[in-house]
């Protein structure tokens, strides 16, 4: 199976779930980046945390690699581009540390605005400095969440419980998704001149660094408290420092910091600060559904499957009534690869209930069945729409509600030839029920032979009996024909493959147009 590299502390239910699999675990903690790039050679998977840097070097290194698994939520320290160049896939886990992050942010905020950490440090120390640490009540004040995302939106749950007004900056966020929340949407700017306390839940993008820096701070309410469990970054922190100082500022709360690991920063000698080391989703809790999570997403990716939460794939969604088709979708784009060879162009359609639906992880399912015939290399979802471009072959992609013989239809079209197949039953039966536009019923198989012949008597039983005569077994057959009746067409399945001269045979018999082994 595959030798997957783990290179952070992982759960270890997760591990011993990929074991389980049969998969090699190579367990190697606190590599160094040269060490990495030694260690990753050979490796088909790469499981990390926050502190492994996934560069481009590394990837290049690990030329066998399917997947990389970020086992949290950000991927900041992986060249995803690189990745998706390489057609290796990356995927993280954005539901493991949500809930642990979100108890976070209230944690940091209660003990900002109680000064609980200055008080306990004092006390310890042998002072009682009970007037110094006055603090504030967080009932009727605003709190401003920069990003209502996963985390936001539990952060802003939690707040109203302790009698907070909300205010929000997202641009991604509808209106009337915020007033059901109760929730008023502002701008930054307006966000910052109105809020008490600000609690940061953003990406760390090319948008987002710098996000909160002198200007923004300048334009702020004045004693404005701020609290980032985020990423570093997207606070300038000397900035905050020289805001806090000067008083715009009335204190700060840090979970991330610009450079981590740190035990520098302009932050850390003033009083009104409170930091932590990146303990977000230091839970045991997220620890083990992160684990869990990325161990299912690697052996999802390792086995060729639909992985939900992979970040580099242009559908990485699919809904329940689209999942089901996925496999079907594969299998129709293998076995148009072996009748289609030379196709140029790839038209695709679907018709019914699934074509009211995002379909465009069905495109990359079939084109990774259609790629996976023609070629040796690897395909991924990752990498199929640039194996595409590289070959020139142009992919198009329709849809439609309405089917006539069919509840949903999947069509693809290219050069000479043309496919379709759905699923029929309580079970959903894959079935092929179009080859080269004439109509048949049968379910795709490993092994097939397509048989285009005249429609006259005798057909079925010449190649029946040269089939049976090289000692292979008819599993499965079924015949169609064409619109317009001039020609008829076999399908059968066969339990190992025919032969190519066998092929050969069927091609010299007359009547028949041509023989296609899938």
């Amino acid at each position: 199976m595959a030798r997957i590299l783990v290179t952070e502390p992982i759960a270890e239910g997760g591990l011993d779930r990929l074991r389980a699999a049969g998969h090699t675990v190579d367990v190697q903690e606190g590599l160094s980046p040269e060490q990495l790039l030694e260690a990753v050679v050979g490796a088909h998977a790469l499981i990390i945390r926050s502190a492994t840097d996934v560069t481009a070097d590394v990837l290049a290194a690990g030329s066998d690699l399917v997947v990389v698994g970020r086992a949290g939520i950000g991927l900041d320290n992986v060249d995803t581009a690189a990745a998706t160049e390489r057609g290796v896939m990356v995927v993280n886990a954005p539901q493991s540390n949500i809930l642990s992050a979100a108890e976070h942010t209230m944690a940091l905020l209660l003990s900002m605005a109680r000064n609980v950490p200055q008080a306990h440090a004092a006390l310890v120390s042998g002072r009682w400095e009970r007037s110094r640490w006055t603090g504030v009540e967080l009932a009727d004040k605003t709190l401003g969440v920069v990003g209502l995302g996963r985390i936001g939106r539990l952060v802003a749950q939690r707040a109203m419980a302790f009698g907070m007004r909300i205010v929000a900056f997202d641009p991604f966020v509808s209106d009337e998704m915020a007033r059901r929340m109760n929730i008023e949407l502002v701008d930054l700017d307006t966000l910052l001149a109105t809020s008490d306390f600000v609690t940061l839940h953003v990406a760390k993008t090319p948008d987002t660094v710098g996000m909160i820096d002198a200007a923004a701070l300048a334009r702020a309410k004045r004693g404005i408290r701020i609290v980032n469990v985020a990423r570093g970054g997207i606070v300038v922190e000397a900035d905050l420092a020289d805001a806090i100082r000067a008083g715009q500022v009335g204190g700060a709360a840090l979970d991330v910091f610009d450079k981590e690991p740190t035990t520098e920063s302009p932050l850390f000698g003033l009083p009104e600060v409170v930091v932590t080391p990146h303990l977000g989703a230091s839970t045991h809790e997220a620890q083990d559904k992160a684990g869990d999570t990325i161990a299912e997403m690697v052996g999802l990716a390792l086995a060729g499957d639909f992985v939900p939460f992979a970040v580099n794939v242009n559908a990485a969604e699919a809904s329940e009534v689209v999942r089901p088709f996925l496999a079907l979708a594969e299998r129709l784009g293998a076995v148009f690869g072996a009748l289609a060879t030379s196709a140029q162009s790839l038209k695709i359609s679907y018709e019914g209930e699934i074509g009211g639906y995002d379909t465009r992880i069905l495109t990359l399912s079939l084109l990774k069945g259609f790629f996976g015939r023609i070629t040796s290399d690897p395909v991924s979802y990752v990498n199929a729409p640039k194996l595409a471009a590289e070959r020139g072959i142009d992919v198009t992609e329709s849809t439609t509600t309405t089917s006539h013989n069919f509840v949903n239809l999947i069509t693809v079209r290219g050069g000479e030839h043309s496919l379709a197949g759905t699923l029929v039953g309580l079970d959903g039966e894959a079935r092929l029920v179009m080859v080269d536009d004439h109509r048949v019923d049968v379910p795709p198989a490993n092994h097939m032979l397509v048989v285009r012949n005249d429609d006259r008597p005798g057909m079925i039983g010449r190649v029946g009996t040269l089939v049976g005569d090289a000692g292979i077994n008819i599993a499965d057959m079924d015949v169609g024909q064409a619109p317009s009746g001039a020609s008829a067409m076999m399908v059968l399945s066969t339990t190992e493959p025919v032969p190519t001269a066998v092929c050969e045979q069927l091609r010299a018999v007359p009547g028949i147009v041509s023989v296609d082994a899938v």
